[in-house]
Formats: C-alpha cells, structure tokens, sequence
C-alpha cells in the first residue's frame, strides 16, 4: 500500500459493522427525560416563574454550541482533506439532529420569552442610543433568528451530502422513520466515481462557506444570548470564547462515544488506537486554545479597569458566585490540560471519561456563570434547584433522541469513503463535468 493511499476495508464489513442499532433503552430513556424536562419547563412557564426561563437559555447555550461546534469540525475535515476521520466522523455528524430542536427552541425564547430571557428588554429606553439601535427588538429578533436558522440550515445541507453517498452504496436498512428519506438521497444517484467527485467539490464549498458563517454568526450568537444580559458589559472577545467551549465539549464528547461505539458494534479494524490518541490530542489542543481566550479576555479587561468592562468579572468573583465561577475554570481548563498532557490519559478509557466528564460539567457550569450574574445580580444564594437540574436533563434527554434517532436511521459510518476504489481520488480534485484533473490554482 502506497503512503497515499488509506486502509483497505472490504465495503461489506462497513456495513455489516454499521448496521446494529442502539440499545434501545438509550432512546426510550432520553424520551423519558425530554418528556419531564419540558413538562417542568411547561410548568415553569405557567407558573410565571423565570427561573425556568433563564435555566431554558443557560441549556440551550450549552448544547447548541456543543451540537454546532461539532458539524462545524465535520466540515473542517473536509477543508483539510482530512483521510484519518473517515472512520469516526459520522458521530459527530450526528449532533446535527439536535439543531432542528435547538432553532425552535430559540424562536420560542425570542418571540415568547423575551421580556423574561433578556433583562434589557423593557430597560431599552434607558440605554445609551447606539444600544437602543443594536438591542431594537425587531432589529434583535431578525438578527437572532435568522443567524440561527442560516447555520441550521447550512450544517442540515452538509451533513444530508455526507449522508447521502453512503445511503447511495448501502443496502436499505434502517429506523422506519427515515425510510422517505432514505429513498430521496438515492433519487438519482449516479456513478460512483461522478458522485464522489460532485460531492467532493459541494462539500469544499459549503464547508469553507459553513466556516465564515459559523465564525461570524456564533460570535453574533454569543452577544444575543448571553454577553447582552448585561447590557453595559461588552468585550469582542467574547464570542470566541463562548463557541471554543462548545468546540471542546463536542470534541470531549466525540471521545467516549468513539469507546462505546468501538464495544458496541465490534469494530476495532474501524474504530483504532489511533483515533483515541487523535481525538486525546484535540481535547488537549483545544482546551489549551479555550483557556488561552478566556484568560487574554480577563487579563485585558481587569488591567484595562474600565468600569463598563471589570464590573461584569468583579461580580462573578464576589459573594455566591465565587466558587461557581472557580470551579468553572478548574474543571473546564485545569483539570483537563494538566491531566492530557501525556499519551496515556488519552488512551486510557477511565481517564478519558474523567477528563471529558470534567469538561461536560465544568462549561455547563460556565454557561451558567454567564448568565446567571446577569440576571440576578449580587446575592449571597446562588439560584439552583430543580428548575436548573430538571431542564438540564430534559435538554439531555432531547438531544439523546435526537441523536440516537439520528444514528439508528443512516449508516454509522462514511461508507462511501472507506471502502470506495475512488476514495483517495479526492486529494487531488477534478472537475466533475469532466472527471478531469484541476489546475493547482483551483
């Protein structure tokens, strides 16, 4: 084998592997969960009760980054060209389930929950002009929404091209559900060598698009949702911080789902000691990168002491939000760097879990500190019960539905790029018109 070429895997033993479904208790559980979550939120809702609201938004924020950040990885692998994913890219492709759920559930805050959510909504009138202009609440719900449902749609768009080649070459098979679905991805589908080249070339222009959108929009995002429930706090930092925590929680995750997956389907020729070694080393990349941005932000504003800015971390250091903020920072960051550094806690299974189990909780409890102070000030008693737990877990028990239900429908693996004769044709692209060799320059 040439060192251009990926290894050989026979196209029936991907699919073989792929074909079991998940324990169905995995999906009957996260229904359960979804369904008390938001009948809680439900009850909150009636009740006027805001807590609800606010543990509604601290939710959304964490798995919606987590769930967009992980697509956004998927077509960062196209970008790149990217050969060594090609047997585990598929579960993070099926974080995009959740995106549906996620842009409903924003509409629902913006439209319906406004004036509980965002703080600064029946304070408009008393900001400084430029931030009546920015905050104007037909101007802050097009913008949110439409953000929002730009990202949805593209990530929707890439992960269907992705899916699509491999339902092209696989058997039917699959959760009922997605049977309609199923048929229109193979409408049409053509030659194998033509489609993989006409994917190819979609799939680089969507990506490298998908890639300023993201940037662009999450930063956008960011400021909406969170950094803009202090009105007079502002930072341009901020946006960045906010999705590379989304980012290395996806990354966190994509690393106990690969363990469980290589168990589960019996896949240890797919599934290597090498994507837990390269997926270790993202965590541990990223999690440097998140700590880097988080601290040049506090570092910059705390020397700066400009008023508009120090007060938003003064509050997050003082009375009950002390030891919130703190413990954010150990377990997102310090537990995690130090304890990656080496090659063992990657491959290790038990450390791994610790480490991606440190991060899970450690940025839910960020999302938390951003925008709990917001709302409720100084105070000696941090708000958190059953309102912040209950939905939490029907946040969890959504995505587990959205994403089990996902994964049982598709095949679980890049079907098409393992096992197609053409597949390492894509490192140098050609025109699929012409099935020709491109200029270098294109």
């Amino acid at each position: 084998m040439s060192a251009t070429q990926s290894p050989v895997i026979s196209r029936e033993r991907v699919i073989s592997a792929g074909a079991k479904p998940l324990p169905p208790m995995i999906r009957q559980l996260s229904l359960v969960l979804a369904l008390l979550g938001m009948a809680l939120f439900a009850v909150g809702i009636a009740s006027g009760n805001d807590r609800a609201w606010h543990a509604f938004q601290v939710n959304w924020l964490f798995f919606t980054t987590i769930s967009s950040a992980a697509v956004m990885f998927v077509a960062v692998q196209r970008i790149t060209t990217a050969r060594w994913s090609r047997g585990i890219i598929r579960f993070s492709e099926g974080f995009v389930s959740f995106l549906p759920f996620a842009l409903i559930g924003l509409i629902v805050m913006v439209v319906f929950g406004k004036s509980h959510v965002y703080p600064w909504w029946k304070q408009l009138p008393s900001l400084q002009h430029e931030k009546q202009v920015y905050l104007a609440h037909q101007f802050f719900a097009i913008r949110s929404i439409g953000v929002f449902a730009i990202i949805t749609a593209l990530q929707l768009w890439y992960v269907w091209t992705s899916v699509r080649l491999d339902v092209g070459v696989s058997p039917e098979g699959g959760a009922k559900w997605a049977t309609g679905l199923r048929a229109k991805m193979r409408a049409g589908f053509g030659e194998e060598r033509r489609e993989l080249h006409s994917t190819h070339s979609l799939q680089g222009k969507l990506a490298v698009f998908m890639t300023i959108i993201f940037g662009f929009g999450w930063v956008v995002l960011a400021w909406d949702q969170s950094m803009t429930l202090d009105p007079h706090f502002f930072s341009t930092m901020y946006g960045w911080q906010v999705f590379m925590g989304g980012w290395i929680v996806s990354l966190m995750v994509l690393s106990v789902l690969l363990r469980f997956y290589k168990k589960h389907l019996g896949a240890d020729d797919i599934i290597t000691d090498a994507h837990y070694h390269d997926v270790g080393k993202l965590c541990f990349a990223f999690t440097a990168f998140w700590g880097y941005l988080t601290f040049a932000q506090f570092l910059v504003i705390w020397y700066g002491n400009v008023s508009e800015e120090t007060h938003f971390f003064t509050l997050r250091l003082t009375h009950a939000w002390t030891n919130w903020t703190m413990t954010g920072a150990v377990l997102t960051f310090l537990l995690p760097f130090f304890g990656l550094i080496g090659v063992k806690p990657k491959m290790w299974a038990p450390t791994m879990f610790f480490f991606a189990a440190c991060s899970f909780i450690g940025l839910w409890i960020v999302r938390y500190v951003e925008v709990y102070p917001s709302v409720y000030g100084v105070t000696e008693n941090a708000p958190f019960g059953v309102w912040e737990i209950g939905i939490f877990l029907g946040f969890l028990g959504v995505w587990g539905f959205c994403y089990t239900s996902f994964m049982d429908a598709f095949p679980k693996f890049r079907v098409f790029l393992l096992t197609s004769p053409y597949r390492d044709e894509v490192q140098v692209p050609v025109d699929p018109r012409t099935m020709e060799p491109l200029p270098a320059h294109e």
